[in-house]
């Protein structure tokens, strides 16, 4: 699929079909986050899979899937990930960030929906899947086979900003 195409097929699920992700796909995604590049190619992502009832369960104590039933948790291992040396910003978030956006996409390539979910309770992510203090949960990945129709790919033409309200040539103005 052309790449535009694929951006703009790409939307907010939030109502899944009680449908399991095939093993060979869910690898396929995994496999994109893998590739992603990353700062200094320091690779800082952790990939929690929940897929099985009990830790679906536990996911949903901190967050909201609307019924995906598979869930990737993204990680950052702040020890790894790389710091800037200016202001020694780290970069978990935004390594972990493009690791999603990546997964993601490989998910509506395949025909599957998604959902990025950053409304979640660190704290009990961090206790329900074990996670030591140096390992940040990022964000959540919800997957899975949408319900109902899709949203159309047009609906950017009036969703979103126009060009002339966000790029700004040489200097801000």
């Amino acid at each position: 699929m052309e790449f535009l195409a694929l951006v703009k097929k790409r939307y907010s699920v939030r109502s899944y079909q009680n449908k399991r992700v095939e093993a060979e796909k869910l690898l396929k995604i995994l496999e994109a986050g893998r590739i992603a590049p990353t700062g200094a190619n320091r690779q800082p992502q952790r990939l929690i899979v929940v897929q099985e009832e009990e830790g679906l369960r536990k996911l949903k104590k901190a967050a909201n899937l609307f019924g995906a039933p598979l869930a990737i948790i993204v990680c950052g291992n702040h020890d790894a990930a790389w710091k800037r040396s200016y202001d020694q910003k780290d970069i978990t978030d935004i390594d972990a960030s493009i690791v999603t956006d990546h997964m993601m996409l490989q998910a509506t390539d395949l025909g599957l929906g998604t959902l990025w979910v950053c409304h979640f309770n660190p704290a009990v992510v961090r206790a329900e899947f074990n996670l030591p203090d140096n390992i940040e949960p990022v964000n959540i990945l919800g997957i899975g086979y949408a319900a109902g129709e899709a949203e159309s790919p047009d609906r950017h033409a009036t969703a979103r900003n126009p060009l002339s309200d966000m790029v700004f040539y040489e200097i801000y103005k």
